[in-house]
């Protein structure tokens, strides 16, 4: 069952909410007027790697405040999902979903103020056996 919240250990979400990677060259604006969206891990190679805590807003949900020339995407497999991360410090900022592709997804962790870690019940995609391939 999707794991939907509006606030994380008594940080609320804002409707427009700050994101930025770890040295803060990249900065995110998120609409999240419904929260975080579909809480999620996912077992995929690349999900496993990088152990990210995920939520889901639609594509025009996130705008790149700054440092759009430091953002590097990363493909694999299908080439069919963007993964985008910091050059400077490496960290995963967002990614452009292959399960849907009219969504973003985006590291929880990346929010100003939220930590993933107090999300208990985070439910696991499987990712190593994508829908997309049971086609």
């Amino acid at each position: 069952m999707p794991i939907n919240l509006m606030e994380v250990d008594g940080v609320s979400i804002q409707p427009k909410h700050r994101a930025t990677c770890h040295c803060g060259a990249v900065e995110l604006e998120l609409d999240l007027l419904e929260g975080l969206v579909d809480v999620r891990r996912c077992d995929c190679s690349m999900c496993r790697r990088r152990g990210a805590v995920a939520a889901s807003v639609t594509l025009d949900g996130i705008r790149i405040v700054k440092g759009e020339e430091h953002l590097k995407l990363y493909q694999f497999n299908t080439n069919t999902a963007k993964h985008y991360f910091c050059e400077i410090c490496g960290i995963y900022t967002h990614h452009q979903r292959r399960s849907n592709p009219t969504q973003f997804g985006f590291n929880v962790a990346c929010l100003e103020g939220i930590n993933p870690l107090k999300i208990e019940g985070i439910p696991t995609y499987d990712g190593v056996n994508h829908p997309a391939d049971r086609r």
